[in-house]
This record gives structure tokens, C-alpha cells and sequence, in this order.
């Protein structure tokens, strides 16, 4: 506002000495900025923020519930119907354009719906977010002082130690024993140990070791660093801006609702036209009055041949399922989105904190005397050290090695397990950690450990690879140097090597197994440690590097990030439904596929693709890569995209999982993205469409299964209205065709005899189009969904299938309605005796049971009406409300009055009944056929 433009971003300080970035921010690294230069830029440049999202005003958010094609078929609907009461208003008629109420009452009620339950969802991922103003400890004017993050700037010299959130992207000055976590960034495991030297060339994100980046965490060590760049100028800025250029994805439900309104307009305006030309010219329309009477039929049918309801009715459904994924931790944000999950043919998962538990695990124990096996994941201390054969540790030679390779590791670091309310967490690197918790599950490891006490320590860098620290023995005083590092490092100041509980010289052969376990283990994808100790003379404190030599080789652990319990079955389940599953991660392409393969993502032996490798790729190489490949290794965001993209346009569904930054854009570009509410970020949850509240990978498969029942469901009353609809058109249509067949013609000295009257057809839509339809939204789960493939892209909703289903199943209704009209009416095919009211009447109860027994046909295409019959207890329920509802509107005088009908005796309701349920009989035949067209 006023400021002076911001000065450019700095090119890859990575590549740039320290000190000359310095100079370039008019900084002295000694003193830090001052006050006053530091609020100057702050006005210049903006705080130390992303560039947020407007929040959507409520009045928009309502709005967009009209947002609907079919709700614009409605509301054209109410238009038209206001239209015809006005025009009937104008001819002498004072009713109530009840229809046109109907519709509009149920449109608000829609919108209503889809409101509150996305204002639900909102205010859930809300609770999700952290509330607290992160803050960073700066130099200004030579002294050390705390100032919240939002108000860094570039120059400033930030003063990082264990514990802190790096809160800008900055080049270290200094950096002693610094290792920083940077896995939301980076996708990175492992804490990254960081150096202040100048990179000789260009790397990757995961690779610039000079550089600490806003968003990740210090676990350990100390170090100095200069801010080079603020709020959307930050490698998390990048990934923001990325995202806010990522188009949202419209749903596979959105398209095909979109599709059926398209389709039912054209039939509804068709069905108008077709009817009201056809009384014209076959029953001699002629008088003013008589066309009035025509158009306002043909605008109801018209109206009635709308599903009014379906809108409501869909909302209602995707809001007990959204309820439904509630219970079960999936928070979903847009109600549309329910069902997506449930068509999705690609998981496309992220490994660190998804498939795994981002909490390294010490899994292998190799030394001298053999291998060892410790059971348990994560930081919970509850487990088992076994032998390679997976019973208890008895060979003492092997216990006593084990015993202190794990007390000797557990000593050599600076982390802590502590225990909060039954959950146990680790403060400093998690590798340090994974000693702590293998510790825990030999017996005798922990009293071993409190028998010394820490003098000194020198400290871990990436060039040593290697860490020291001195102690003392409480009994006697003496001193023992314990060292943990990378093996090779580390066999090379050994000179002696533990057996039992002996020493012994490390000669060739020894030395040379020592490698080969090594190898077998990273081999296998573990990291490894090697561990050693050492005698000192007393006195020899502090300790330097010179002390670390002639030490006694203990054995090496191998450590990994262990897959999620949940997530192996989760994944053979998504297997089953035909849902592949694809790794994309930070980590490296070994681990990657070893986790992978453990969790039966891919085979044994298989290799994963690297970022650089899909570089290299055009995009035709990319299509047919991600087609085959599911393990991809070491990409940045900008792959994760690419690869979305590209399973896209192969023509996937894709769900995207994922916890980091660097995993948004990916989310958002996905068909639907899934973000982890616990250790998810801030930037990931809001790009996502679904938020797991408990990180499980498992929870994304129970709500796959969810979407595919929802799926069916909507399937079903679909199917249910659709058709019921189509007997009501094809009553009225038929029986204005056929009149004098039938007998209506004789019947009435009117101009125009209709079968059923207006307010008939209004009464039907009302208490048939709602409950049962309902009803079926809520069908428990028939057959078994996740046993079938998923859904392609080009497949419909309504497809041909059912269209030729909702037809057939029209025409039976027409059939049976108009029969019974014929039956009870003089003149016509059938001898009768009663009255044209009381035929209609009759006509008029068929069809209503008729549609109920329809009911039960529409839960399944296949499948019988009375396999699993009695399950759905809401839609009895509907069903006897709709009988009772029916029986007053016949038998009660006022209602008779209101829509035209005349009272039935017994003999008549059988008769309904009985003709009725033809409907019922013939779906069964047709069922029968289609399975046997399936078998074959």
C-alpha cells in the first residue's frame, strides 16, 4: 500500500557463498538487521504469509446450491406453472397452484440441505486447524529476540536450535550437528542433516543441504541462516501459487446429473408437445375452453414427468453418507464429492505418514555371532527381540551383542520417548528414537543404560557421518566413549569387535562379514547404523575426533518406516474392487519399492521410477509409464501433478492421498483428494475435498466402499423414479389415445376425458416420488460392491440398460392402470358397471400401488425384489405410510372432494392390488433373463 516495490528474489542461493548473500541482503551476519530496517521492509515486501483465499460470503455459498441443471428444470417447472394457474385464474378457476409450490418448497429445501451439511464440514476441517501464531528467534541489532514468523524478512538472520519450525526459506550461515525434518516438504523420511558450504551445482529440493525451508522443523543440532525469502517467494509459496493455478475438478456425479437433466429436458418438452397434439387431433378439440383444458394437461404432465424430488432426495442421500464417512473419520467438504470416492479406479498414495507410520523402526539387529529380530512398529516401547527364526533370544553370546548394540545406540544420541496419556512421542531425531524403543523390548537393555552418565559429546555432521559421546560408569567411575554411525565410517576406527561377552580382534573375514551384513540390509531397503564403544583413560575430557578410534564393533541395525498395519489390508481390498493402488513419494527408490512390496502394491523385485527419470519422459512416455508403473520415488510436487494429469487423461478416476505441502496441487488437480486431518498441513487439507481425521490409509477404502454403495443407491431410486414417472406419462398419453376403446369416451359428455386428473397425477408425484424414493437412498448394501470393478468413465447412471428397464416397466404400469379402468367402466373392453369416477378412482389406486411395488424392483437390476427383503426397514415404512396416505385420500369425503375421487369397497382394493402387482411379476421375468444373458 504505498510501499516500494519488492526487491527480486534472490536465483537459488544454494549455488551462492554465504557470505556473499550477505552483502546482497545488506546484512552483517554478526549483528542482524535493525528494528527500524526491518519494519521498512516489512512494508515493502508484506509479512511472512501465504496468499490466503477470500472466504466465500454465505449468501454465495447459497446460491450455489441453485447451481444445478436439474434445479433449473424445476424452477422452469414452477415458471411454467404459474404461468398456466394464472392463466386458469383468468378463466374463472380460483385454485391454488399447488404444484408449483410443491416444486419451489422443495427446491429451498435442497438448498437448505446442501447448506447446513457443507457448513458442517467446514466447521469440522476448522477444528482440524492449529491455532497458535508459529514464532522465530532472529539477531536484530546484535541481540537474540523473538518475533512472530509473519513478520520475517528477507535478511533477517534467523538463530535455528532443536525443536524450532523453520519459518522462511533461508541459506545457512553456520550449521553444528543441524538436522532438520523436512518430510511435509520434501516427502523426505529422514531428518536431512544440513551444511553451510556452497553447493557445486544445482540439486533437487530434497538435495540443497545448504538451504532450511519454511514449513519444516529442526530435530536437531544448532545453526545460523539468512532469510532469502518470505511468504509466496518460499518453496511453500511456490507450491501455493501452484495450486491456486490447479483447476478444481468437476465430479463424475455432477457430469452425469448434469447428462440426465439435459436428457429429461428434452424429454419433458417432447412429452408436452407429443400429449397436447394428440388429444387435439383425436378428440376434437374445438372451443377456447377446450384448449385450455389441453394445454394445462400438458403442462402438467410435463411437470410431472419431472423427478421433482430427485433433487432433494440426492441431497438428503449424500448427507447420511457424508454423516455415515463422519463416523468412520472421513470428513468430506462437498457433498457431491461423496460419491467419487466410490468411482475412483486409481489411489494414488503418498508413503511417508499414509502407507506408513512416519515413525522409524529398528526392524534388524546383525552381529557377530548372527542376526536378530525386533518386533513391534512405531514408538510404542511394546515388542520382542527374537532370533532370525523368530524365537526368544536364548543364545547368550547373540543376547549380550544385541543387549549392547541397542544400550550403546540408545546412549550415543540426544532424543527422548515420553509418554502422555497412554501415547508415546519422541522429542529430537527419530532415528536416535527407534535405540530408545528397541531398548524398551530386550530385557536388561534400560538397566544397562542407567549405569552411565553423559560427560560430552561430539556431535554428528554429514561430512564425519558418525556421532561420539563420552560417559561415565556410576559404580566405578570409569569412562567409555559410545559411537553410532554409517557402518563403513564407522569400521574403519575399529579395530576390535564384540563377541558375546568377550572382545576379540576385528581381522579380515570378520571385517568382511561385517560388510556383508551391511549389505544384506540395505539390500533389503533398511538404513543403517552401524554401532561402537570404546575405554578411555580418566581424565579425558572434553573429547574431540582424535578419541574415536581403536573402538570395538558391536553390530548394525537396520531402520525403516514401517507400513501402517491397517494399510496391507486396505490395499488388498482395493486390489479386490479393481482400485489400483500407486506409491508417489520423496523417499528414496529403494525404500519406496521395498515398503511398496511389503505392502503388496507391487511384487517383490519390482523397481520404482524416479523423479529424474520422469523428467526425461515425454508426454506419451508418461502415459504408458504410469500405466505400468506403480512405485514413483524422489518427485517434487511438480510430478505428482504431472502424473495425476496424466492417469487423468487415460482416463482414471483419481483419488489423491497425501499429509505434506507438497502434496496440494496434486490433491487439488486429483478427481478427489484425500488430506490427513492429524499430521496433515494447513495448505493440504484445504486444497483437499476429504480429510481423514484419523490418518488411517484404511479409512479411504471403507469410504470407497461407501461411495459405491451411495452410488447404487442413487441408482436405485433413479431407476424408481424414472419409471414411475414414465407409467404416469404413458397412463395419461395411452388413455387419451385409446379413450374410446376403453370406454372414457361414452363416459362423459366432456370434450376431453382424461384417465386421471391433474390433481391425481400431483398426488402421486407427492407420495410415491418421496418416501420410498427415500427410502431406497438408504438401502443397506445388497450385493457385494468391492467385488466388482470400478465404474469407467463412460459409463451412465441411467444407461441404456435401465432406460430399457424404466420403459418396460412404464408401459406395465400404463397397462395394468388402464385395465383397471376398462374393468369397472361400461363401454369398453372389459364389462363394468360402475361410474367413470369411480373407475378412475380405481385406475388412479393401481397406479400408486403399482409404483409401490415397483419399489422393490428398483432396488436391484438383477437381482431379485425378495433377495434380502426385509433389511430396508425405512422403506416399509414408507410403504405403509404411502397405503394409509392413500386409503384416506379414497375413503375420506373431504380428500375425495379435494382430488376427485369416490370411495372403493373391498372387492375394488383387491382387485388394485391384485392387478397391481403385475408390475412386480413381470420385472421378475425380465430379471430372470437378464441374468441369464449375463451367465452367458
Amino acid at each position: 500500500m504505498g510501499a516500494e516495490a519488492a526487491e527480486p528474489s534472490l536465483v537459488d542461493p544454494s549455488l551462492v557463498d554465504a557470505d556473499d548473500i550477505a552483502r546482497g541482503l545488506e546484512v552483517d551476519p554478526a549483528v542482524g538487521l535493525s528494528d527500524a530496517e526491518a519494519a521498512r521492509r516489512l512494508a515493502r515486501d508484506g509479512p511472512n504469509e501465504l496468499r490466503g483465499v477470500p472466504p466465500v460470503p454465505t449468501w454465495r455459498k447459497i446460491l450455489a446450491q441453485f447451481h444445478d441443471p436439474l434445479i433449473y428444470l424445476l424452477l422452469v417447472a414452477v415458471l411454467v406453472s404459474i404461468g398456466a394457474w394464472i392463466f386458469e385464474r383468468a378463466a374463472g378457476s380460483g385454485a391454488w397452484p399447488i404444484d408449483a409450490i410443491v416444486i419451489a418448497a422443495i427446491v429451498v429445501l435442497n438448498a437448505v440441505l446442501g447448506f447446513v451439511q457443507e457448513a458442517r464440514a467446514g466447521d469440522a476441517v476448522a477444528a482440524l486447524s492449529t491455532m497458535t501464531a508459529a514464532s522465530s528467534t532472529v539477531l536484530r541489532a546484535g541481540e537474540l529476540a523473538t518475533v512472530l514468523s509473519a513478520d520475517l524478512v528477507r535478511g533477517d538472520v534467523l538463530a535455528l536450535g532443536e525443536g524450532d519450525h523453520v519459518g522462511a526459506d533461508a541459506r545457512l550461515l553456520s550449521a553444528s550437528a543441524l538436522r532438520v525434518a523436512e518430510a511435509s516438504l520434501t516427502g523426505e523420511s529422514e531428518a536431512v542433516g544440513k551444511v553451510a558450504d556452497t553447493l557445486p551445482a544445482a540439486a533437487q529440493l530434497a538435495d540443497r543441504l545448504n538451504m532450511v525451508f519454511k514449513g519444516t522443523a529442526v530435530v536437531e543440532g544448532v545453526g545460523r541462516a539468512v532469510v532469502t525469502g518470505t511468504g509466496m517467494d518460499t518453496e511453500v509459496g511456490a507450491i501455493a501459487s501452484m495450486l491456486d493455478a490447479t483447476p478444481a475438478h468437476v465430479t463424475p456425479l455432477q457430469k452425469e446429473i448434469e447428462r440426465i437433466s439435459r436428457t429429461l429436458g428434452a424429454i419433458v418438452i417432447g412429452i408436452a408437445l407429443v400429449v397436447m397434439l394428440t388429444i387435439v387431433l383425436v378428440q376434437g378439440v374445438s372451443t377456447p375452453a377446450d384448449y385450455v383444458t389441453v394445454f394445462l394437461l400438458g403442462i402438467s404432465l410435463a411437470v410431472a414427468a419431472v423427478p421433482e424430488g430427485l433433487p432433494a432426495i440426492l441431497s438428503v442421500v449424500l448427507s447420511i453418507g457424508v454423516q455415515r464417512m463422519a463416523r468412520r473419520n472421513a470428513v468430506v467438504k462437498n457433498l457431491k464429492s461423496v460419491e467419487t470416492l466410490g468411482s475412483a479406479s486409481v489411489i494414488c498414495a503418498d508413503k511417508t505418514g499414509t502407507l506408513t507410520k512416519n515413525e522409524m523402526t529398528i526392524e534388524r539387529v546383525l552381529t557377530a555371532s548372527g542376526a536378530a529380530r525386533v518386533t513391534g512398529v512405531g514408538y510404542r516401547p511394546e515388542g520382542a527381540v527374537l532370533d532370525a527364526d523368530g524365537r526368544p533370544l536364548e543364545d547368550p553370546r547373540l543376547h549380550a551383542e544385541v543387549l549392547r548394540t541397542l544400550g550403546i545406540g540408545s546412549l550415543a544420541g540426544n532424543a527422548q520417548l515420553l509418554e502422555h496419556d497412554d501415547a508415546w512421542e519422541i522429542q529430537g531425531d527419530p532415528t536416535e528414537a527407534a535405540f530408545l524403543v528397541a531398548a524398551g523390548k530386550l530385557v536388561g537393555t534400560n538397566g544397562q543404560v542407567a549405569r552411565f552418565d553423559r560427560l560430552d559429546e561430539v556431535p554428528f555432521t554429514s561430512d564425519r557421518k558418525m556421532m561420539s559421546t563420552l560417559h561415565e560408569e556410576k559404580a566405578d567411575g570409569s569412562l567409555r566413549i559410545f559411537s553410532k554411525g554409517a557402518p563403513d565410517v564407522l569400521l574403519e576406527r575399529c579395530n576390535r569387535i564384540q563377541l558375546g561377552e568377550e572382545v576379540v580382534p576385528l581381522d579380515d573375514e570378520r571385517r568382511r562379514r561385517a560388510h556383508e551384513d551391511v549389505r544384506a540390509l540395505s539390500a533389503q531397503a533398511f538404513r543403517t547404523l552401524g554401532v561402537a564403544y570404546s575405554h578411555v583413560d580418566p581424565g579425558s575430557t572434553p573429547i574431540d575426533e582424535s578419541h574415536e578410534h581403536d573402538l570395538i564393533y558391536t553390530g548394525v541395525v537396520g531402520i525403516i518406516d514401517p507400513p501402517r498395519d491397517e494399510a496391507t489390508a486396505a490395499i488388498a481390498e482395493a486390489h479386490r474392487a479393481g482400485v489400483r493402488v500407486i506409491m508417489i513419494t520423496g523417499d528414496h527408490p529403494g525404500t519406496a519399492a521395498r515398503i511398496a512390496s511389503d505392502l503388496g502394491i507391487v511384487p517383490p523385485g519390482s523397481t520404482a521410477v524416479s523423479g529424474l527419470e520422469l523428467d526425461r519422459l515425454d508426454e506419451p512416455g508418461l502415459a504408458d509409464t504410469v500405466r505400468q508403473t506403480s512405485v514413483f520415488a524422489r518427485v517434487s510436487p511438480r510430478h505428482k501433478l504431472r502424473i495425476v494429469d496424466a492417469l487423468q487423461a487415460n482416463g482414471q478416476i483419481v483419488a489423491m492421498t497425501g499429509d505434506g505441502v507438497n502434496d496440494a496441487p496434486a490433491l487439488k488437480s486429483a478427481d478427489i483428494g484425500v488430506a490427513m486431518g492429524i499430521t496433515g498441513t494447513a495448505v493440504t487439507r484445504e486444497a483437499a475435498t476429504m480429510i481423514l481425521a484419523d490418518d488411517n490409509f484404511a479409512t479411504i477404502v471403507v469410504a470407497v466402499r461407501q461411495g459405491r454403495v451411495i452410488f447404487d443407491n442413487i441408482r436405485k431410486f433413479l431407476r424408481y423414479l424414472l419409471s414411475s414417472n414414465m407409467g404416469e406419462v404413458l397412463t395419461v398419453f395411452l388413455g387419451v389415445l385409446f379413450a374410446g376403446v376403453l370406454g372414457l369416451s361414452g363416459a362423459s359428455n366432456e370434450a376431453v376425458v382424461l384417465p386421471l386428473l391433474v390433481t391425481q397425477i400431483l398426488w402421486i408425484n407427492l407420495v410415491t416420488d418421496s418416501g420410498p424414493a427415500l427410502a431406497m437412498g438408504i438401502d443397506p448394501e445388497i450385493d457385494d460392491v468391492m467385488a466388482r470393478p470400478p465404474r469407467a468413465l463412460t459409463d451412465r447412471a441411467v444407461d441404456g440398460r435401465m432406460w430399457f428397464g424404466i420403459l418396460s416397466t412404464g408401459i406395465v404400469m400404463a397397462v395394468v392402470t388402464l385395465a383397471t379402468i376398462d374393468l369397472f367402466l361400461p363401454g369398453g373392453l372389459l364389462p363394468g358397471e360402475d361410474t367413470l369416477d369411480v373407475a378412475r378412482t380405481a385406475g388412479f389406486t393401481t397406479l400408486v400401488f403399482a409404483q409401490l411395488f415397483n419399489a422393490f424392483n428398483a432396488r436391484s437390476e438383477t437381482s431379485s425384489a425378495f433377495r434380502r427383503l426385509f433389511v430396508n426397514r425405512w422403506l416399509w415404512g414408507a410403504i405403509a405410510l404411502t397405503v394409509l396416505l392413500q386409503v384416506a385420500v379414497v375413503q375420506l369425503p373431504f380428500l375425495q372432494v379435494a382430488f376427485g375421487t369416490a370411495p372403493l369397497d373391498a372387492e375394488h382394493w383387491l382387485i388394485c392390488v391384485a392387478l397391481a402387482s403385475g408390475v412386480l411379476w413381470v420385472e421378475e421375468l425380465r430379471k430372470v433373463v437378464l441374468r441369464a444373458l449375463d451367465r452367458a
